[in-house]
């Protein structure tokens, strides 16, 4: 038996990145012999344990076979006599098929420490074009890496398209690409897993709401960057800056989708763009079973962010748009919407060239929104068994009373 790290670890810290999980392959042994050295089988498909005390996954080294569309279509082979190269062989990037023996020595059959160095994401080999997740993993990953200069080979980028050609990607199952989706929100440069998408071919299948954004003008006084695919963009990476909660990430992204079934005898308007966006962010998040938060957020931007981009500006602001807001949000009961709607709206705003170092002139909604929650029925003189609907009236005056005092301390000041 002889075990080696593999994978995400090898690469990291070759590139001195802080390295999270530790995966290892181990050749020459059974399943038998993990048991009797007291591994827990994890692994359905093939053998996978879990070491008795790091808890630190170690896989038998295997080959694999395709043997039907999609990532799925697979079968695998795990045996003492598989070696290391062929292990590392069914991996798909060079700088991710690389081992470390228990001495620290580098095993790279593959020269991933050479496209490490050269900053380049390349396929081991043909057996890429086999795993369509493939293609949202090279995404991810050059979403991760493209601070430090990464860009994909150009061969790997025309294997992806012969992928998305060959209709791999139709064969995807929803989870697996909202799972890469939402990874890819994390990382440094989220706007790149797009941009990549898009590049191959495959956000035209995947995310047609978001593919139909490019080429659609909007009007060069708002919007300087005039193609509302590369605001969005720019949206994006300017909620990067503002929060590391990828809900908020997501809403950003998907905000200004109605602008992409906009009938072409308005453009550059786009009149009930937020109403006509609801149906396309519901849609997709259907269609990969999008987490209830990332949905109702996201929903929420995409409708209001007009509103909120009113009352955001303290000149424009009055009281009664200001709980109305408040109100369509939710944030009287959960004050947590309220923050990440406003950023979603802040990263909308600086997601524009020349606009990127606008101040946050919304930050006095949050007091807005104590002042509000603070009016309560206790607070209120009501007389003797008030009715529901004259409870709910009298809640509703007091606190447009009190918003609007708000206000006008603000802009006073």
């Amino acid at each position: 038996m002889k075990i080696y790290l593999v994978g995400g670890a090898v690469r990291d810290q070759l590139l001195l990145r802080q390295v999270d999980e530790r995966d290892y392959v181990v050749v020459g042994s059974t399943p038998e012999e993990m048991l009797a050295k007291h591994f827990k089988p994890v692994g359905k498909d093939f053998p996978v344990f879990l070491h008795p005390k790091t808890k630190e996954e170690y896989a038998l080294a295997r080959t694999e076979r395709k043997t039907g569309r999609g990532y799925t279509g697979f079968t695998f082979h795990a045996t003492p006599q598989v070696t290391l190269e062929e292990d590392l062989q069914r991996r798909d990037l060079t700088i991710n098929a690389m081992a470390m023996d228990e001495q620290g020595q580098v095993i790279d059959p593959f020269h991933g420490q050479k496209d490490l160095q050269a900053r380049v994401l390349r396929h081991v080999s043909a057996a890429f074009t086999e795993d369509p997740v493939r293609i949202l993993r090279l995404a991810r990953f050059a979403a991760r890496f493209h601070y430090l200069g990464f860009i994909i080979a150009p061969e790997t980028l025309a294997l992806m398209r012969t992928m998305v050609e060959q209709g791999e990607v139709d064969a995807l199952v929803a989870e697996r690409v909202w799972q890469e989706w939402q990874r890819a929100l994390t990382e440094p440069n989220p706007e790149v897993f797009i941009e990549v998408l898009r590049e191959c071919g495959a956000l035209r299948i995947l995310a047609p709401e978001l593919e139909s954004l490019f080429g659609v003008p909007q009007s060069p006084m708002t919007h300087p960057e005039v193609d509302t695919g590369i605001h969005m963009l720019l949206v994006l990476q300017q909620a990067v800056k503002l929060t590391s909660d990828p809900r908020v990430r997501f809403a950003a992204m998907l905000h200004d989708v109605g602008k992409g079934v906009t009938p072409a005898e308005y453009l550059p308007k786009h009149p009930l763009h937020e109403e006509n966006g609801v149906a396309l962010v519901q849609a997709l998040c259907d269609r990969y079973r999008v987490p209830r938060e990332y949905r109702d957020l996201a929903v929420l931007v995409t409708r209001y962010h007009g509103l909120g981009y009113k009352v955001i500006q303290q000149d424009l602001a009055q009281a009664k748009d200001v709980l109305d807001l408040f109100e369509k949000l939710d944030a009287l009961r959960r004050p947590e919407r309220l923050a990440q709607f406003r950023l979603a709206c802040l990263a909308d705003v600086r997601g524009r060239p020349g606009y990127e170092d606008k101040p946050d002139r919304g930050v006095w909604l949050e007091e807005a929104l104590q002042t509000a929650r603070s009016v309560s029925v206790s607070s209120l003189n009501l007389g003797d068994n008030p009715q529901g609907e004259a409870i709910k009236a009298a809640l509703h005056t007091a606190r447009i009373k009190a918003l609007a005092q708000v206000i006008e301390n603000i802009t006073s000041c």
